[in-house]
């Protein structure tokens, strides 16, 4: 079969490959993988993350980036599944590839007290920001929801006076 052809019936569908990409990243979470693959999946992450931020930097119309929310749920749901497979590679064997190994020599530089601070500095952040996005979204729907309510309340008065819906008292 022409290459062209596969990529092109792959792009038609990309809601079954996003599928496929989300179910595969749920087997990440129940099968451990090999150090290979995730060292080549962390450095996929990594260039995902700069093409997402350089994308999100020189975006000039908001419309034009409006899959963003659905992208970084991916990107999130992607990074969990790596922490996870990380984790497990460390705890268990002790090696988690390359290029753990690599960014912890280079961050700690073999003083474990340091490594400690940073650990706990990123714990705090990472806690901070979700608490406060989880805070920002949910004044955001609220906010949504309250904007709707006189347009919803004003149409309910107009089928009431056609006659349209008939109060029940």
């Amino acid at each position: 079969m022409d290459n062209s052809l596969v990529f092109s019936k792959i792009t038609k569908n990309t809601d079954v490959v996003f599928a496929l990409m989300v179910v595969s990243i749920i087997v990440m979470f129940i099968i451990p993988l090999p150090t290979m693959l995730l060292d080549m999946l962390l450095a996929a992450n990594i260039t995902f993350a700069m093409v997402i931020i350089l994308v999100s930097i020189y975006t000039t119309e908001p419309l034009d980036l409006s899959v963003f929310p659905s992208l970084l749920l991916f990107a999130t749901l992607f990074r969990l599944g790596l922490n996870i497979s990380t984790t497990r590679l460390i705890l268990g064997q002790g090696y988690a590839g390359e290029i753990i190994m690599s960014f912890g020599d280079f961050v700690v530089g073999g003083n474990y007290v340091v490594g400690l601070i940073i650990f706990l500095i990123i714990v705090v952040i990472q806690f901070v920001v979700i608490t406060k996005g989880a805070e920002r979204v949910a004044e955001v729907a609220a906010r949504f929801t309250l904007d709707a309510m006189p347009g919803k309340q004003m149409s309910i008065d107009a089928d009431l006076n056609a006659g349209v819906i008939t109060s029940i008292a």
